[in-house]
């Protein structure tokens, strides 16, 4: 099968399409055929290494020192279950399936295999593998955060997206919207008309007006990108308020709870799926030098033809 390796931390051209064996399922496991899958900010930040100081020594010790472990990218995939390895599956051969693998990786290849009890299910009934496979990464990411700064246990609360024009921050405006929350949407200028199409009640571009001239109070404020200023966050906060964000040792975990969150919003319309590009396999160098210009809008997808 086609599948694309990392055969060294780098840049994009570190990546190389390859002949590999078509990996065989064990117990318990699907055989997924992949049809689409996507490169988020794990697959940009484990490929280029990218991240600070100590935490480049972490990266290595848990990924592999010097090229991944998990040579195959791609957390998220969308695709159609070719082989059951399970008398009692709740799936059966042919059933339209999306999810994560998460440190799993494996996703940027023709098949993959997955533990049915994961984070994988039937895909939306509405969804267009594109549409499925743009869900997860965000949306559980976004489910995570701010259940943990807890969206769920407050009324008329207010919340800022920090990032709002990524995966991430798309799925958080939408996903704040769905739990009653005021929302302020940070974002460049050129977003700021279909962001607000999403729902975010206000939008802050930034590229306008610096974030500090804010003068309202947030109960929470969640920074989908990493990059928010810390002590700015602080003076925003209301006394009771909580900062979270993606730049912390505290990631999302892969959970079939949260996709089925997200595929009953989908299907309930009140989420849909952003997408900014789509590549195929064979163009994964282009895909992650456009991701990695930083400008992406929602979700840049993979297309796997076999």
């Amino acid at each position: 099968m086609k599948a694309v390796i990392c055969t060294k931390y780098g840049p994009p051209s570190v990546l190389q399409l390859e002949e590999i064996k078509k990996p065989i399922p064990k117990k318990d496991e699907l055989l997924i055929k992949v049809k689409t899958s996507a490169v988020n900010s794990a697959d940009i930040r484990v490929r280029g290494l990218a991240v600070e100081g100590f935490m480049k020594i972490i990266m290595r010790l848990v990924l592999g020192f010097n090229k991944p472990r998990k040579p195959i990218l791609g957390v998220v995939f969308a695709g159609i279950v070719e082989e059951i390895n399970n008398e009692t599956s709740q799936f059966k051969i042919g059933d339209k399936v999306f999810g994560m693998t998460g440190m799993k990786f494996s996703s940027n290849a023709e098949y993959l295999t997955i533990k049915e009890n994961a984070a994988i299910l039937s895909m939306p009934d509405t969804a267009t593998f594109e549409e499925a496979v743009a869900l997860p990464f965000g949306g559980t990411t976004a489910i995570y955060f701010l259940e943990k700064a807890g969206i769920m246990e407050k009324k008329e609360i207010k919340v800022l997206i920090y990032g709002a024009s990524g995966a991430v921050g798309t799925s958080a405006v939408q996903i704040a919207k769905i739990y009653n929350a005021r929302v302020t949407a940070v974002c460049s200028k050129p977003n700021t008309s279909w962001i607000k199409e999403l729902g975010a009640d206000e939008i802050w571009a930034y590229d306008e007006k610096p974030i500090e001239e804010i003068t309202s109070k947030f109960d929470i404020i969640f920074d989908c990108v990493g990059k928010m200023d810390k002590k700015i966050a602080k003076k925003l906060l209301s006394s009771s308020g909580k900062f979270v964000t993606v730049d912390s040792l505290d990631v999302a975990k892969e959970s079939k709870t949260h996709l089925e969150l997200l595929k009953k919003w989908f299907e309930h319309k009140k989420i849909k799926s952003i997408i900014d590009k789509i590549f195929p396999l064979e163009e994964i160098i282009q895909a992650h030098e456009y991701v990695d210009k930083g400008h992406k809008k929602g979700n840049v997808i993979i297309t796997i033809e076999q």
